[in-house]
């Protein structure tokens, strides 16, 4: 019972997303308003993590899978790709290592700043 509990708030965060993208004409996606209500919710305290901890795990852990589609859809358009293979490659590959960049220079400051906060 208690996974059907987290699945019906995390469906119903997604749903609020989705009744906030009908609602707001901005061009956000519906997953990140859902993410911003979760966000939300669970900075306030009015949802707590165990209450979605284990169903957002497995959703996490199947995510992989999601790509799958995807994969398959570009494989089968490999032709028509071709001609813009090398440019993509590099957009990747740049990318990639920008936001590892970033990525760090940001945990960095994180844990200054948490054992500035400690001393």
């Amino acid at each position: 019972m208690k996974y059907v509990k987290e699945m019906v708030i995390i469906f119903g965060i997604t749903l609020a997303g989705e009744v906030l993208n009908q609602l707001i004409p901005l061009p956000v996606p519906a997953g990140v308003y859902g993410l911003f209500l979760l966000l939300g919710l669970l900075c306030s305290g009015i949802v707590s993590l165990p209450d979605v901890e284990h169903v957002g795990g497995l959703l996490l852990d199947l995510m992989p899978l999601m790509f799958i589609p995807a994969a398959v859809g570009i494989i089968e358009q490999v032709e028509e790709l071709q001609s813009v293979l090398i440019p993509v490659l590099f957009i990747t590959v740049a990318t990639t290592f920008i936001v590892m960049a970033v990525t760090g220079k940001v945990t960095e400051l994180v844990l200054k700043r948490e054992k500035g906060r400690k001393e």
